[in-house]
């Protein structure tokens, strides 16, 4: 069974790559400098911070799943194609509050844009079914990013379009090409459903399927891909077996990286822990459908959603607890908050915790990009 999956997921990623022919992407002028897509052992190039050899092409040339250049919003009003357990990506730059649907990001895994006055790069791998957000400001240039085609531990390696530098998605790092060992700064995102972001963020917009290529949007191109006891696709070398490849995880990144099993998050639906010597508290709720599980992305099973954030309010400790209606209740001041760490009501109502950066992902992605990672006791 798992020679055939894999089978039909390197056929789908044959029928993405023949569908993309009109992807309107210009050639890149990239002056000087050497590209990394061409010749990622050009003698120009900073020592490679990955071997190059481990860089294995997905099927797609470099933008054949073709990245969102100018995206098109809504109103919440005016969207009438995602149904209330859809997941959708959450940004909230200063305010500026955007939701990016799955079923749209899978087709094409990068939007480039800018939120809140910050230039943005919002990423999505399907592979690792991991959403990462970068500010594409490199060196006091805006940037902008692409799909390169190639993968590297089975997840997205971009490019810029600058340099053609590569980069991998999972940690916004240059691996190869003349911008080799910078890294992006990292902005915070959710993957929650749209019927939480509906109801925390009325007045938010939203990515539209209008964004100039025909994709079977809704529709799941990786069905059964997170089946817990399946290899990763094209991934080399040995999987870390503390836990199953696939197994759910939270991994809480910042100086050190920290990781709680999903499966077992979702049982007490709050853990407090320290990152970096800051107490800081991981939140779950359920009602999210998994992207990657039936062949329509609305009918995935329940994997829930998560959030974590500083556990206090202007310098204040909160200590939640979870509540029937997927809100969570502070013993000390008695407020309510929502998964995205917006207190609802009580004394310290309009407060936001502030966000950690933290991602949903699969194990075997966390433990080969950040093998020190530690598996934190739940319980």
């Amino acid at each position: 069974m798992g020679n055939l999956r894999l089978a039909a997921i390197a056929m789908t990623i044959l029928v993405i790559t023949a569908a993309c022919g009109d992807s309107d992407s210009s050639s890149i002028d990239a002056g000087e400098v050497a590209s990394a897509l061409d010749d990622p052992e050009h003698d120009s190039f900073p020592p490679a911070l990955i071997d190059v050899d481990l860089v294995i092409s997905g099927g797609p040339p470099p933008d054949g799943i073709p990245p969102i250049d100018q995206p098109n919003y809504a109103a919440i009003e005016d969207i009438d194609f995602l149904t209330d357990t859809e997941p959708v990506v959450v940004l909230d730059i200063n305010g500026d509050v955007r939701a990016f649907p799955l079923q749209i990001m899978t087709w094409h895994e990068i939007v480039n844009d800018t939120i809140g006055d910050v230039p943005v790069t919002i990423s999505f791998c399907p592979l690792c079914t991991s959403a990462i957000a970068f500010e594409r400001t490199i060196n006091g240039e805006v940037n902008t990013f692409g799909t390169s085609g190639q993968l590297f531990n089975s997840s997205l390696v971009m490019y810029d379009r600058l340099t053609e530098t590569l980069w991998t998605h999972f940690d916004g790092r240059a691996v190869i090409g003349a911008l080799t060992g910078t890294e992006l700064t990292k902005r915070p995102m959710q993957t929650v459903s749209w019927a939480s972001f509906k109801e925390s963020f009325p007045d938010g917009i939203v990515l539209t399927r209008d964004t100039g290529f025909g994709r079977n949007y809704g529709q799941n191109p990786y069905p059964g891909y997170d089946a817990v006891g399946e290899r990763p696709f094209l991934f080399v070398g040995e999987i870390d077996g503390q836990l199953a490849a696939k197994e759910r995880v939270l991994a809480v990144r910042g100086e050190e990286t920290k990781v709680l099993q999903t499966s077992l998050l979702a049982e007490v639906s709050t853990v407090t822990f320290q990152l970096d010597g800051v107490d800081v508290v991981a939140l779950h709720t359920a009602g999210t459908s998994s992207a990657l599980d039936t062949p329509t992305l609305a009918d995935g099973r329940d994997v829930g959603a998560t959030g974590v954030f500083i556990a206090a309010v202007a310098g204040e400790a909160v200590d939640l607890t979870t509540n029937n209606d997927g809100t969570f209740t502070d013993s000390v001041s008695g407020s309510n908050f929502d998964i995205f760490g917006l207190a609802i009501d009580g004394p310290l109502v309009g407060s936001q915790l502030d966000r950690v950066e933290a991602l949903d992902t699969f194990w075997f992605a966390i433990a080969a990009f950040t093998p020190d990672a530690e598996i934190i006791d739940v319980g």
